[in-house]
């Protein structure tokens, strides 16, 4: 008998992010740092895959800039996904904001 497949509803003000896994990146002068290097306090990039009831600034599919220390973990069907409160975001990237800041990806 196979287990029955149930859909996964994030509750309260709960968001579920995979982070984009870039390894190695460039610096501004084209040098190529790889995914080793220690870098103090980095924000990261991720997709949104789930968001909570209370959720009021980002939706499925915005792109959201995070700390990746200290979150939640989960595989789902080995995907790897964060878990975070909406409070911990610090941006979010999304074609249908009003105040920007004039950057874009």
């Amino acid at each position: 008998m196979q287990d029955p497949k149930l859909e996964i509803q994030m509750l309260h003000d709960r968001v579920m992010v995979r982070p984009e896994t870039s390894g190695e990146r460039r610096s501004g002068a084209g040098i190529v740092i790889p995914a080793t290097a220690e870098v103090a306090k980095r924000l990261v990039w991720g997709e949104v895959f789930g968001v909570g009831a209370n959720v009021r600034t980002v939706k499925v599919g915005d792109r959201v800039l995070f700390a990746r220390d200290d979150q939640y973990e989960v595989d789902v069907q080995g995907t790897t996904y964060l878990v975070l409160r909406e409070r911990e975001l610090h941006a979010v990237a999304t074609e249908r904001t009003e105040h920007g800041t004039g950057l874009y990806l």
